[in-house]
């Protein structure tokens, strides 16, 4: 059995290295930007802000792996269709001539989805969220909020959102070869509903708002894979009935 397995694990092995090594690219061609990069991901937080409130940097080296977060994570979504076409090259041997075909509407589609995912919670899901957190309390106490720790929630929700909102194109990918039709999906509304929720409670802040404005998306996106398995896989008249 590890003999059969050992080609596919180096043919893993390869697109990993790859889709790596172009981020590591992307990594030290954007930690020449980072500064302009941060100040576009830090219009959120300024925004909510109050007038008296700033970002800080509590340890002496936050800074400079800041500056390395934003360089990675800039990076990454630079690359990111160098990534998702590894991906299906990984996933091409076991797919047909005519479903090798789409790997161009795969690369575009995933990375599309990727950045609606990404600017739904840069405009919308990270100034609400931010804001929340933000003046809560603060007839109390004055926020001075760390510039390491925005980072990391910003990152953390943009990715969270990107990765969730290729539902869409996964459940597409997997109607074309059969693996999931309409039917399945309805079958299965009650159980989605609740892992997306748990998974909305994971990748957002520990507040409702936050986990609301994913859970509802993801809902809706859900809503939107059921008709695209039934566009390109629909179930069997029999199963229906």
């Amino acid at each position: 059995m590890f003999e059969d397995l050992k080609p596919h694990l180096a043919e893993l092995r390869k697109r990993l290295v790859i889709s790596v090594v172009a981020i590591v690219i992307g990594f030290f061609v954007c930690f020449f930007f980072y500064e302009p990069i941060l100040e576009w991901m830090m219009i959120p937080a300024k925004e909510a802000l109050p007038s008296n409130s700033q970002m800080v940097a509590v340890e002496i080296q936050e800074t400079f792996f800041t500056a390395l977060k934003v360089a990675f994570f800039a990076g990454f979504i630079l690359v990111l269709p160098i990534v998702f076409w590894q991906l299906w090259l990984f996933l091409a041997p076991g797919l047909y001539d005519n479903e090798k075909k789409l790997v161009i509407p795969f690369v575009f589609f995933a990375t599309l989805m990727f950045i609606m995912g990404a600017s739904f919670a840069y405009y919308i899901v990270v100034p609400i969220g931010f804001s929340f957190l933000i003046n809560f309390g603060s007839a109390v106490v004055t926020v001075l909020p760390s510039i390491g720790m925005y980072v990391g929630f910003f990152t953390k929700l943009l990715i969270g959102f990107g990765i969730s909102f290729e539902m869409p194109v996964i459940t597409f990918f997997l109607a074309k070869i059969g693996v999931v039709d309409d039917r399945m999906l309805k079958d299965f509304f009650r159980y989605a509903i609740v892992f997306i929720f748990i998974l909305s409670a994971i990748l957002t802040p520990p507040d409702v708002v936050s986990q609301l404005l994913m859970a509802g998306p993801l809902t809706i996106l859900y809503g939107v894979s059921i008709y695209i398995a039934k566009v390109f896989n629909p179930a069997p008249k029999d199963d229906e009935e």
